[in-house]
């Protein structure tokens, strides 16, 4: 196969690696793939001193690669897929989704303690108010603080002097940087849900474009992509988006899909959590399944509180 794609990405360290990896995988599945590489910034990349819940907005790290990708600049996007909205742009498509690296978050302690182990009054950083909940919920002595910055930021300014105690990031891009042995605690989803989609990656397409959906589809990974769909399905449901502190897991074993979601206010005071089983051949009516489970038990009243400080998410 003799021919030329371009994917579109944002910068970070982070992201450039794992369009690498996208790269390698793509040129190995299609020898003769010429692969090339287009960095592209976007709004989140630029605003780094407000939290990402003030920000708001939709495709806060997708906007301006969904552009170039509508406009022919770029043959596809790679996203991690919790960024990407649950709603996309008219024109495009979700062409794969590879496998699932870990879901799991991941605590990175100065004196190598747990969550559990923590003194009282010590600081947690993080950038995600689901985190910042579920924290708060388990630990309502800890303080939590707002940190901004792609993930080699956040690790650099945690391990400052007069830095957090502790700081919160996703286990999966540590392990895709190499920097796993930095992990103190990989933290069990009973003690804190990911974010919907966390771990797993999105490759974005033009919808109809049957040539690059044919080239990445070798990259596809069936159950991940059924779980996230849940996932997905479950945020749409609630509106939810980074103002709102929401969490999901999927996974399909032995032809079932098992779902768990939770709904949080901000403060962790008020958690509302549930997992179902489902049939995997339908993921989305599972995930709005189990947000109307979440919904009529209460979680619809700390949504509407949110949206009334914050405004309405569109994700």
């Amino acid at each position: 196969m003799t021919d030329r794609i371009v994917i579109g990405t944002r910068g970070s360290k982070l992201a450039l690696a794992q369009t690498h990896w996208v790269r390698r995988e793509l040129s190995a599945a299609h020898p003769g793939l010429n692969v090339e590489v287009e960095v592209i910034r976007t709004k989140g990349d630029k605003i780094l001193d407000s939290p990402l819940s003030q920000i708001g907005g939709k495709g806060l790290f997708t906007a301006e690669l969904d552009r170039a990708l509508i406009d022919g600049k770029i043959d596809m996007a790679v996203h991690s897929l919790k960024d990407l909205p649950t709603t996309l742009e008219p024109g495009l498509a979700l062409g794969a989704v590879p496998r699932r690296e870990d879901a799991r978050d991941a605590l990175i302690s100065r004196e190598g303690l747990s969550l559990d182990d923590l003194p009282a009054g010590s600081t947690v950083a993080t950038s995600s108010l689901r985190r910042r909940a579920q924290v708060l919920h388990r630990r309502p002595d800890l303080r939590v603080i707002d940190i901004r910055g792609n993930l080699d930021t956040r690790l650099r300014k945690a391990a400052e002097p007069g830095g957090p105690d502790a700081l919160i990031v996703a286990l999966a891009g540590l392990r895709r940087m190499g920097w796993e042995d930095r992990v103190t605690q990989a933290l069990d989803p009973e003690i804190m849900l990911p974010a919907v989609a966390q771990g797993a990656l999105g490759v974005e397409v033009r919808e109809g474009d049957a040539r690059i959906q044919e080239i990445v589809s070798a990259l596809n990974h069936p159950e991940t992509a059924l779980a996230a769909r849940a996932e997905r399905a479950f945020l749409r449901r609630l509106e939810g988006g980074c103002q709102v502190p929401v969490g999901a897991l999927g996974r399909v074993e032995n032809d079932t899909l098992h779902l768990a979601g939770m709904v949080a206010d901000v403060e962790g005071t008020r958690i509302f959590s549930d997992r179902i089983d489902a049939d995997p051949g339908d993921p989305e009516s599972a995930g709005v399944r189990l947000a109307e489970i979440l919904l009529t038990r209460g979680a619809d009243a700390v949504l509407k509180e949110i949206f009334e400080k914050v405004g309405r998410s569109s994700r």
